[in-house]
């Protein structure tokens, strides 16, 4: 890898194998394996079954660190990978397997051929003359554009080419939200500076010719209502040409050089697994290993589609916030200590399994918090469940506490539920009563729908030993320290009610607490 430094002189950046921060130049066939520095490596196990396996080639990637942005809102800048190669060379289909195996994360697809120019009244009367695989035929400049905030973590709309009529799509729009991976393919991406100074991955997928006009001339005719003789002639006058003048020249800024495309299975894999380990190192499962996720699968995220869009009614929002809200219980219940107990099935078979934990109660942080006791009921049989209101008074940081637990709830392990984690503050508040009560850090496990790293920072810097189960984190706080993109306020949309009202409480210290204060009842509950 190359770099200049601050007086233009040209410097070696070292690199590691691919499985580290960096990556180095990898020749991947079963004879050779040449670093691009001169120094010759000893290969761990891992590179040498990469080297008998994908007959690839991995050169130095330009990502040794994972940039976190400095957009407000946002946790950390996507991962962008481009995806190059030739016409009909299978550029796509290993963009669907890229993204079938980061089910986990947030990933879209951004088409070069998007991006193509509608034709000119003059150039759709001679079409036929019209070389679509020249740079010139791309509106880089609107991909640019997109590129910069999809990076910056803003929402666009990209627009949809018609290809039988030459012509963009005026009132067909395709919104893409920010996300975690982007990955941008098309014949040329490469071509442009520009487009290769956004891509943190780039991947040139290599198809001997004769597969790629074959596959041209099935897609062209199936889809494109091209007729055979047509596609063989404007493959032969303009594709093939092009291919060599623009495409091919742009293989040598490729990180990755994949053979035979979708079916290199060996490579995407060891492409996704390099690409996972870019992403985890931002992730603060990795610095606070008492942060636990539940697995993101597409019912997950079909579930958190729903509850997060603003038009969802009320009785669908609470269906789906009830149905995600159960499988974080589910999770936070796993977490719970277990005895072995053997029993004897129908069969009079003996089955060595586990007891459940007796002494657990949940608490509930009110209000939002008790749209999750019906879950927890739902798992646990007759659970005790206390309560804790927080109340914010003002700006000046002062809070308002009402609490009602069980008496020996020092006993007991607590699951301590609030949908929402966002600044931190009431969940701490929360934490430091249930000390107070006697209760052990570690046996408290805070529950909750989506968190803000804000929050996670907050409450796992203070109480270490404490467990938060979620199943999102969410990219962070906006100016009016709400959860973004969040989900709104969860409480009003959950009970259906809107905020204010009056709310005459007790004001409590939880540092200094009268006993007798603590159980002290509510004037008021707000709207009830």
């Amino acid at each position: 890898m190359r770099d200049l430094n601050g007086n233009g002189v040209e410097k070696r950046i070292p690199q590691g194998p691919l499985n580290m921060l960096g990556s180095d130049t990898w020749g991947l066939t079963p004879d050779r394996f040449d670093p691009m520095l001169g120094d010759k490596l000893a290969k761990p196990e891992s590179d040498h079954v990469m080297e008998n396996a994908t007959d690839g080639h991995f050169s130095g990637l330009h990502c040794g660190e994972y940039p976190v942005t400095k957009h407000k809102g946002a946790n950390k800048v996507p991962f962008i990978i481009g995806v190059a190669g030739g016409t009909a060379s299978g550029k796509t289909t290993v963009c669907d397997m890229i993204i079938q195996q980061l089910h986990d994360h947030r990933v879209v697809l951004v088409n070069q051929d998007s991006f193509y120019r509608g034709l000119t009244p003059e150039e759709s009367a001679k079409v036929s003359e019209y070389n679509f695989d020249h740079p010139d035929a791309f509106d880089t400049e609107q991909l640019l554009d997109c590129l910069e905030k999809l990076k910056a973590n803003q929402p666009i709309k990209i627009p949809e080419y018609d290809f039988k009529r030459h012509q963009r799509c005026t009132e067909k729009f395709r919104k893409v939200n920010a996300s975690d991976v982007i990955i941008v393919e098309g014949i040329l991406i490469f071509h442009d500076i520009r487009v290769r100074e956004y891509m943190n991955m780039k991947i040139f997928v290599d198809t001997d010719a004769d597969v790629r006009l074959a596959r041209r001339i099935r897609r062209d005719t199936l889809e494109r209502g091209r007729d055979v003789n047509g596609v063989i002639e404007q493959y032969g006058k303009f594709v093939k040409p092009a291919f060599d003048d623009f495409v091919l020249p742009t293989k040598k800024y490729a990180d990755v050089i994949l053979p035979r495309g979708g079916d290199n299975h060996v490579a995407i894999d060891l492409i996704v697994q390099h690409i996972r380990t870019k992403l985890e190192q931002h992730d603060l499962r990795k610095i606070y290993p008492n942060v636990f996720v539940i697995q993101s699968t597409f019912q997950v995220r079909g579930m958190h589609t729903l509850i997060r869009d603003q038009d969802t009614t009320k009785h669908d929002f609470v269906f789906y916030a009830d149905r995600l809200i159960r499988l974080v219980v589910e999770h936070g219940l796993g977490h719970l200590p277990f005895t072995e107990k053997q029993v004897i099935t129908p069969t009079g078979s003996i089955y060595v399994g586990v007891d459940f934990c007796k002494q657990l109660c949940g608490v509930s942080i009110i209000r939002s918090g008790e749209s999750m006791e019906n879950a927890l009921r739902a798992c646990c049989k007759g659970i005790k469940i206390g309560k804790i209101l927080i109340h914010r008074e003002g700006d000046n940081g002062k809070q308002l506490v009402y609490e009602k637990l069980p008496r020996d709830i020092a006993n007991r392990h607590v699951l301590l539920m609030d949908p929402i984690l966002g600044t931190g503050n009431s969940a701490i508040q929360a934490i430091l009563l249930l000390l107070q009560k006697g209760v052990p850090e570690n046996q408290i496990i805070f529950l909750n729908l989506i968190s803000a790293p804000e929050g996670i920072h907050a409450v796992c810097k203070k109480f270490p030993l404490l467990k938060i189960v979620t199943s999102e984190i969410d990219a962070g706080l906006n100016e009016e320290y709400r959860v973004v993109p969040g989900m709104g306020e969860f409480g009003d949309r959950y009970f259906g009610t809107d905020d204010g009202g009056p709310e005459l409480m007790y004001k409590i210290s939880i540092e200094n607490k009268p006993p007798q204060a603590l159980n002290s009842p509510l004037k008021s509950l707000g709207n009830g």
